[in-house]
């Protein structure tokens, strides 16, 4: 926004230093000369001094020029401390000016780090330093999951292009076969795309707000999900009681659906079980899923969340999915206020908690303020 040019805040401050200062002084020669006026008599001659003893009158008109002269030293004496003053007092906004100039370029690594002890220029490069914090996690997330996708995205176009390409070049291979895996590499571009568009609806925040209860959510994606965990060999188990939240019924569904999954599909390959509860603790609504499968330690849990990260590394079977699964319930939760938790269990596997803002069953449709 363009804005004309003023004056600077040090002059402003200068100027308001000079201009009390020189309020002062006037106010302290009004009262000296009141005093005169008041309480010396007319007429009241002094001590003499040299060969004539000086009036009322003659210090009256002596008075006009001292103090005029002594105005003039506090204006000058005003605008040069005031000057120096302001200059200090506003070094630490002149930092934060310099600061928010380089971050404007690009530049987030730096930090203002003012020293000294607290107070409102403190309280506002802490807070900036802190912004600037995040800003920088941000962006670095944002160009690592742009980054990834792209690979992601790439990897099935690459498939595409080289099975057209030997279709091309060997027309006597079977157009069946052909047909089969370009199906198969489609449907997982498909369903990339998809799982990004979802992750994108759950950052922006834009859904209908309504009452949901978990607990049928979780009936839903299980009875769902059944065939697939008899395919796997893995026994599920459900408990737990009503537990209702507000938000959008199908993104947590998308987020009750991806644990269940998660955890049919990283399991043991044998004798796998899994657990899914709803409960109600506090002043919220608790989700958790729990399944046994191969030792993960704290660091490998807590890297689960990452886009496209599957484990410790990236990984490709039948089932892994695009990698986007944990991301998308960690974005859903976050869009809904709530908080995602992955805890390694003792014995192998994950424990997955998800706390969502507790809501009234038979309450009425809400509309999103951020839709």
């Amino acid at each position: 926004m363009g804005r004309d040019p003023g004056l600077s805040a040090r002059l402003k401050l200068t100027l308001s230093y000079a201009g009390f200062l020189m309020v002062a002084g006037v106010l302290l020669l009004a009262v000296v000369w009141i005093f005169l006026l008041r309480y010396v008599p007319d007429g009241t001659r002094f001590a003499e001094i040299g060969p004539h003893s000086p009036s009322r009158s003659d210090l009256q008109d002596a008075f006009a020029p001292r103090a005029a002269q002594a105005l003039a030293v506090l204006l000058v004496i005003g605008l040069a401390g005031g000057w120096l003053l302001a200059g200090r007092m506003l070094a630490p906004l002149t930092r934060i000016t310099n600061a928010t100039r380089r971050a404007a370029t690009g530049s987030l690594s730096h930090r203002i780090q003012l020293e000294g002890r607290n107070d409102e220029f403190r309280e506002l490069a802490d807070s900036f330093d802190a912004m600037l914090a995040q800003l920088e996690a941000h962006v670095a997330e944002q160009q690592r999951f742009a980054a990834n996708a792209s690979h992601e995205l790439r990897t099935p176009l690459a498939i595409t292009q080289a099975l057209l390409e030997v279709a091309r070049s060997d027309p006597d291979r079977d157009i069946g076969t052909l047909v089969d895996r370009l199906h198969v590499v489609n449907s997982r571009a498909i369903d990339l795309t998809e799982a990004l568009l979802l992750l994108s609806r759950a950052g922006q925040r834009s859904f209908v707000r309504e009452p949901v209860d978990l607990s049928l959510l979780v009936e839903e994606a299980t009875e769902t999900l059944l065939p697939l965990a008899e395919r796997h060999g893995v026994t599920m188990e459900t408990a737990g009681e009503v537990s209702p939240t507000i938000g959008s019924h199908a993104l947590l569904l998308q987020l009750t659906t991806n644990l269940v999954h998660n955890a049919i599909v990283h399991n043991r390959a044998e004798d796998g079980a899994v657990w899914v509860a709803t409960d109600v603790q506090g002043q919220g609504a608790v989700l958790t899923v729990e399944n046994t499968g191969a030792q993960i330690s704290l660091d490998v849990a807590s890297s689960l969340v990452e886009p496209f990260w599957r484990g410790a590394e990236r990984i490709r079977t039948d089932h892994a999915g695009v990698g986007l699964g944990l991301a998308i319930v960690q974005s859903i939760a976050a869009a809904h206020d709530g908080s995602l938790t992955l805890t390694p269990r003792a014995g192998g596997g994950l424990r997955v908690t998800v706390r969502l803002p507790a809501g009234v069953a038979a309450a009425t449709r809400v509309p999103d303020v951020a839709g």
